[in-house]
């Protein structure tokens, strides 16, 4: 029911977002593959609830939605469950930020909140 969920959420925020333009959503294994899979952009950010520097970039990648400028789409990885995942990424610490072209890993950041270099990050080819 939640991985449904997920998929539902994920294509109802497309459907409703300007073509191209940023769609952020929950992380699921699924969607991660199937974006990747297509060739899409998509974008991790390991996310913790608590963490002060990852509210400060929510608020940041929420002023990206519907921005055309900022494509793709932005999952939401909670850091505390998602211990497999944080392995096979290397990711250390949460703010960090994987920007992916289709497979291929084109940019990595770990907390910034600056709106310009989030951009910069979301839109690096």
């Amino acid at each position: 029911m939640k991985k449904s969920f997920a998929f539902i959420s994920l294509a109802l925020c497309a459907a409703l977002s300007p073509v191209h333009a940023l769609v952020i959503a929950p992380y699921t294994p699924q969607v991660f593959a199937a974006k990747q899979q297509s060739g899409e952009r998509v974008s991790l950010h390991f996310h913790a609830n608590w963490c002060p520097t990852c509210r400060a970039q929510d608020k940041v990648f929420k002023t990206f939605q519907g921005d055309a400028s900022v494509p793709g789409t932005l999952l939401l990885v909670d850091y505390d469950t998602e211990r497999e995942l944080k392995r096979e990424m290397n990711v250390r610490s949460q703010a960090t930020l994987i920007v992916f072209n289709g497979k291929m890993q084109i940019n990595r950041s770990g907390g910034v909140t600056d709106p310009q270099q989030l951009r910069a990050a979301l839109t690096s080819n």
